[in-house]
């Protein structure tokens, strides 16, 4: 395990004191937990970054003009749209 000395604004650090003793856990606990949630957001948004730079908006394009042009059946409809 590493330490790393952390500057936090005070405002951000009473926040995450109170928010630690809601959850019952440390200090350290709760901010590890908060950096690798972080940590896992972004690789997240990087993957679909990188998915998204690999599309084809042509070739996607594409496939919606070979679709049909039908009404759409009753029951595609949301449920709360049906009852109004």
């Amino acid at each position: 395990m590493t330490t790393y000395p952390l500057r936090i604004a005070d405002h951000v650090m009473e926040e995450a004191k109170r928010a630690a003793a809601e959850d019952n856990v440390s200090l350290n606990q709760l901010l590890s937990a908060f950096i690798a949630d972080g940590i896992g957001h972004r690789r997240a948004i990087m993957s679909l970054k990188e998915r998204a730079a690999r599309g084809n908006v042509d070739a996607a394009l594409s496939i919606l003009d070979r679709t049909p042009n039908v009404v759409p059946d009753p029951s595609d409809e949301p449920a709360d749209a049906r009852t109004a």
